[in-house]
């Protein structure tokens, strides 16, 4: 296993709940991935996913959870720690909104509030990567103190990699 403590996997800001993945997710899960363009994936190979990121959780500690507005007790998307291109021991934070939430200041709270569970998991770093392209995301991480280490070019484009020690 691993010598970091295992994240809380319900966490609470002031307008959001972060908290672990049901099964009734996997349609509005669907809708999420289908915004970016994509083609739309089926129900039942989401169900399949959100087994496997369950599964993932229970092994690692480390959970990517979706997130919900207290108020409208809607699904609006995710966010966690999640191996990714990196470590166990030094994890991705990564986030996604459906287009009608950005703008509201979501991802920097629900990512602020993962920025502290991983600090209390004894974690001492975090990576970020994010496409080039993607200058929203670019501004959460750097509100939360990320900062720019690398770029890479993958078949997608540029990526930017970031960093952010922690506490």
């Amino acid at each position: 296993m691993t010598a970091y403590k295992t994240m809380p996997f319900r966490l609470e800001t002031e307008r959001l709940i972060l908290r672990p993945w049901a099964e009734s997710d996997a349609a509005e899960f669907c809708a999420l991935l289908s915004e970016r363009g994509k083609g739309t994936p089926t129900v039942e190979h989401i169900r399949t996913s959100i087994a496997e990121l369950l599964t993932a959780t229970a092994t690692t500690g480390i959970a990517l959870l979706p997130i919900q507005r207290r108020d409208e007790d809607d699904f609006i998307g995710y966010c966690g720690l999640i191996i990714g291109r990196s470590t166990l021991e030094e994890p991705e934070i990564a986030y996604e909104l459906f287009q009608r939430a950005h703008g509201r200041g979501y991802a920097t709270e629900a990512a602020r509030a993962v920025l502290d569970a991983a600090v209390a998991t004894g974690r001492k770093r975090l990576w970020s990567t994010v496409g080039a392209w993607n200058t929203p995301s670019l501004r959460v991480l750097e509100k939360l103190g990320f900062e720019r280490d690398h770029v890479s070019t993958e078949d997608n484009g540029e990526v930017v990699w970031l960093t952010r020690a922690l506490p």
